[in-house]
Formats: structure tokens, C-alpha cells, sequence
């Protein structure tokens, strides 16, 4: 796989890993674990266990190999999600891809917080709602929800969201007896570190 900027990588397709267990508790439990839960966080909030978890990390943080996941959209703007295991600078890039480009753009990154310009819970939703059949990557609306969520700075969350974070991880295997905890975890993570600015124009729309 070849994208602009990262010729110094070894990329390669990450989407056969979302159904492997382990793969969302890696993804999604550090935005649990900074003081939001009264209890100490785990893979089971996502429906995997320990050593699920651990074999994924192995795949996920290989330095030979960086899993990008793709996250094409049917009409606008779509995202691709990178991680970058360059030893000594690991990280997780979050780019943007436009219809009118021949190069996706890099608007934030993970490297134990979140750095960058992230999207408006509606933004976020619309991507994830418009999947492309025609292009290769993440057709899965729930995946493809989650694996935008940690773009999310949003301050005023629509009143569906919990429910609709709610109905996506139990959608990816979280179970349904905690997946609402999981959810609300998850959004207090994400509207406590929320550096939006309605003034801001939307990285969708070019600028």
C-alpha cells in the first residue's frame, strides 16, 4: 500500500484486523483509562479478553508493518486511519481524503492525547453513514464509526448520541449489558479534552 508521506513506512491494509478479538480494546480503552471510570478499565468492556489483546498489540504495533485502516465515503470527504510504528515514534495519524485530491491530508494524531483538529459529532456520523462499495476499505458502518470516534470534539453532543454509540460497540462485540457504561466513558473522555471551535472552518471542507 502507498500513500504520499509515508514512503518510509511499510503500510499495509489493516481492515482484515477489525473482526479479530482483541482489535477495539486496543483501539478504544486508552480513552477510558484517564480518570472518567470509578473502576480500572479492561478488554472485557469491549468483549475480549487479556490475551486477545495482547496478540493483537503484537500485529497492531508491529514496526514492520504499519496497518492502515480505509475509510472511503460514497460522496465527500472520506478518512483513513494509520498506525505509525516507527521505533521511537509511534503513533496514530488520522488523515482525510477528498474527492478533488490526489493526496489525503493529515489533520490529527494520537500519541497518548490527542493532537490535531478533530470533527463535530454530525461530521463524524455522515462519513461513517456514507460507505463507498466501490472503493477498498471499511464497509462496516459501526466499525467505521468507531474507528472515527477518536476524532470527536464535539462540546454539545445531539442527545442520540450515547445511544448511538451505544447500539455501534454492541454492534462490534462489546456486550450489551455494558456496552451504555462503555459509551459514557468513552464520550466523557472525548467532551472533557474537546478543543472545538465553532468558528473553525471543518477540515471537510478543504481548507
Amino acid at each position: 500500500m502507498l500513500m504520499k508521506g509515508y514512503d518510509g513506512g511499510p503500510l499495509v491494509a489493516g481492515e482484515s484486523q477489525l473482526a479479530r478479538p482483541g482489535f477495539w480494546s486496543n483501539y478504544l480503552l486508552a480513552m477510558c483509562s484517564d480518570g472518567a471510570c470509578a473502576e480500572r478499565p479492561a478488554p472485557e468492556w469491549f468483549g475480549d479478553d487479556v490475551a486477545d489483546a495482547d496478540a493483537m498489540s503484537e500485529v497492531l504495533f508491529d514496526p514492520e508493518h504499519w496497518p492502515a485502516f480505509r475509510v472511503p465515503a460514497e460522496d465527500g470527504p472520506g478518512a483513513v486511519v494509520i498506525y505509525r510504528n516507527m521505533v521511537g515514534d509511534y503513533g496514530t495519524d488520522y488523515l482525510l481524503t477528498h474527492p478533488d485530491r490526489s493526496c489525503a491530508q493529515q489533520i490529527a494524531s494520537w500519541e497518548g492525547d490527542f493532537s490535531g483538529i478533530g470533527l463535530t459529532w454530525h461530521e463524524l456520523v455522515r462519513i461513517a453513514d456514507t460507505s463507498s462499495a466501490a472503493a477498498e476499505g471499511v464497509q462496516d458502518t459501526a466499525a467505521r464509526l468507531l474507528l472515527l470516534l477518536p476524532l470527536l470534539t464535539d462540546p454539545d453532543l445531539p442527545e442520540a448520541a450515547p445511544a448511538r454509540l451505544t447500539a455501534t460497540l454492541a454492534a462490534a462485540g462489546a456486550p450489551q449489558e455494558t456496552a451504555s457504561i462503555t459509551a459514557e466513558h468513552l464520550l466523557a473522555h472525548l467532551e472533557r479534552r474537546s478543543r472545538h471551535d465553532p468558528t473553525w472552518k471543518s477540515p471537510l471542507s478543504g481548507s
